[in-house]
């Protein structure tokens, strides 16, 4: 090869593939060196160094200086070495120069794909690194081709790729279509960087806001959180520390121009945008909407809200196959549950007879006493032994000698209680200590499941939540906590 063509071709190359040209140099040592070998033998170490201003090209043999020569093809005597270069010590690498290789067929085949896998691969890590940093950027594209369903997207000198369930629901592209996406992940794979694309992530909506609304796009407004059904509806909590800043409006823009350009894209998705509130209760009532709320209840060790409407706002709250309560359920990241006014009022009825006939049985008091302590909210009658006495004197028309009574009362049913509970369960075969390791399960519990045929560990380890659920959900166990005891009775197994 002469000199200028190698400066030429490396010139050529590194222009059309967008690489740098010491890159297509290095690709061409390498196919250079790779010939060498073939000519003088593989167990020589061979180098080639180009000249990146001349082109000229040199071919080496690297010998390394040592005490003793064991392998001669790659080491030499520091004798041997002395009368080639006087500087040489030992550990210095000497390199032979060999005279140029005449490149026969094979040998010009072999340099020609060892220049295109180098080249193909420089130009890979330049596609991979270009993307890896605009994961979560809209790009716009080209459709290339579809197949099954999936699309392939020409951005520039790259390919990125669609899978069926990253589009919009009834989205059909064809070849040539342009196209708006967000770049979802990067990954640099054996075949190469992969860009992938979706239009159904609920970060789409939140660069397309930030593209047609100025205050988003500079901070003033920001995006707190968004859910999506996509091509069907779309919830967006924004938030403002600028009380100049309308957030609801100025999102909607004048006539409804700016939330209807997002919706154009997104094929027509109904976009409700909701005021975020650092208070969870504000924040859900307001993720509701158009449905309005009676009354909230929050359970923070759960993180599930229970929310109270109006008979006639059910419908509403809860939305087309459960669509509102979902989106929301996304949008706040707890667990809604909707309850109409009248099935609460109900329930409440049936917990507060429930509660009372327990105080009446357990601590033999009258009917007026025991509704009067539930109303306190004292659900237990662990929870009678556990307050204060003070907490008691202070329920209007209880005094100090009361109020030791009935906690002296709740002492003695818990002992008998328990007593009889242990008594049951050696009858049955069960052995308490194993149960110690797993959180939350009562000596209640326990029997309950004894009754059911799960008297060990592993019998409880081999439920699933649901069936823990039917068996001792009465006592007030949830999903969260009932998978929360299954991995507790399962530790063990991979502790063994």
């Amino acid at each position: 090869m002469i000199k200028h063509e190698v400066l030429m071709v490396a010139d050529v190359v590194a222009r059309e593939k967008g690489i740098d040209k010491q890159e297509v140099l290095e690709a061409i040592e390498e196919a250079i060196q790779k010939a060498g070998n073939a000519k003088y033998g593989q167990e020589h170490h061979i180098k080639a160094h180009i000249n990146p201003e001349s082109g000229h090209i040199r071919l080496v043999r690297c010998l390394t200086v040592v005490d003793e020569v064991l392998e001669s093809n790659i080491e030499i005597d520091l004798k041997e070495a002395k009368k080639i270069d006087p500087n040489a010590t030992i550990g210095f690498v000497l390199e032979e120069e060999l005279p140029p290789i005449d490149f026969g067929r094979v040998a010009a085949q072999t340099a020609k794909q060892v220049i295109y896998e180098k080249v193909r691969d420089a130009e890979r890590l330049k596609q991979f690194n270009e993307f890896k940093d605009r994961i979560g950027e809209i790009i716009n594209g080209t459709v290339k081709r579809v197949e099954y369903g999936n699309v392939f997207v020409e951005i520039g000198r790259t390919e990125a790729f669609m899978r069926k369930d990253e589009i919009i629901p009834r989205e059909n592209f064809r070849v040539g279509d342009r196209i708006r996406a967000i770049i979802s992940d990067v990954r640099n794979e054996s075949r190469g960087p992969q860009v992938f694309l979706s239009r159904v992530s609920p970060l789409f909506i939140s660069k397309l806001f930030a593209q047609e609304v100025p205050e988003i796009y500079d901070g003033d407004i920001t995006i707190k959180a968004v859910a999506r059904d996509p091509g069907s509806r779309a919830k967006m909590a924004v938030y403002t520390d600028d009380p100049s800043i309308d957030p609801l409006g100025t999102c909607v823009g004048v006539r409804g121009s700016r939330v209807q350009a997002v919706v154009a894209e997104l094929q027509g998705e109904k976009i409700d945008i909701i005021i975020w509130s650092p208070n969870i209760a504000t924040f859900v009532v307001n993720a509701l909407t158009p449905a309005e709320v009676s009354k909230i209840v929050l359970d923070e060790d759960t993180r599930r809200a229970e929310v109270i409407v109006a008979e006639d706002q059910l419908s509403l709250a809860i939305g087309r196959r459960g669509q509102n309560v979902r989106l929301t359920s996304q949008l706040t990241s707890w667990n809604i549950d909707i309850v109409s006014e009248d099935e609460e009022a109900k329930r409440r009825q049936r917990e507060f007879s429930l509660k009372s006939a327990l105080f009446i049985e357990a601590l033999d008091v009258d009917e007026i006493v025991a509704q009067l302590l539930f109303t306190e909210g004292f659900e237990s009658i662990e929870d009678i032994v556990n307050t204060n006495t003070k907490e008691l004197v202070s329920i209007e028309g209880f005094d100090e000698d009361i109020a030791a009574e009935l906690k002296n009362r709740a002492a003695q049913y818990i002992l008998s209680r328990d007593a009889s509970l242990d008594l049951q369960l050696k009858e049955l075969g069960v052995a308490q200590e194993e149960f110690k390791v797993v959180p939350f399960l009562t000596k209640e519990h326990i029997l309950q499941l004894a009754k059911n045929d799960i008297k060990t560990l592993d019998d409880l380890a081999d439920l699933s939540g649901d069936e823990l659920i039917d068996i001792i959900g009465k006592y007030g166990i949830n999903y969260k906590t009932a998978n929360e005891i299954i991995m507790a009775a399962r530790a063990h197994w991979f502790t063994e």
